[in-house]
């Protein structure tokens, strides 16, 4: 069953984009790797916030592909810090879809959760700072 919903969630998407031909694969969907990309940019964002400088990716906790990805959807990416360690900050981002202008529907299309590691300008692991 399709994750079709009548609108995005209650919170401001920290990336939005559309898909040009260039990301599309020979079956005319967009590349699963230009997802996986965009959302490793979208995850960073929180995390880069929460750590108060530059983080690095370490890990892909989980990553699922609920939809295809079309050239013309609206994607939107909603990104939260879910948990943090001494260095660590696990994020969970969720993507939805908007297509077709004329008769609009909204999907949930990826889900992934992933883990950035606070560095300093060396990538040396750094503690992360007192929250604020």
């Amino acid at each position: 069953m399709p994750d079709t919903i009548t609108e995005l969630p209650d919170k401001h998407p920290v990336l939005r984009v559309m898909p040009m031909p260039s990301e599309v694969n020979p079956q005319g969907d967009v590349f699963g790797g230009w997802i996986m990309a965009q959302v490793d940019v979208a995850g960073a964002i929180p995390a880069m916030r929460r750590a108060r400088g530059r983080v690095t990716t370490v890990a892909v906790n989980s990553f699922l592909f609920k939809q295809p990805v079309s050239v013309g959807d609206v994607v939107s990416f909603f990104a939260e810090v879910v948990a943090t360690g001494r260095t660590s900050i696990k994020v969970r981002v969720e993507v939805y879809a908007e297509r077709h202008p004329a008769q609009p529907i909204t999907v949930k299309v990826t889900e992934a959760e992933l883990t950035y590691v606070a560095i300093n300008q060396h990538g040396e692991k750094r503690e992360l700072p007192t929250p604020q």
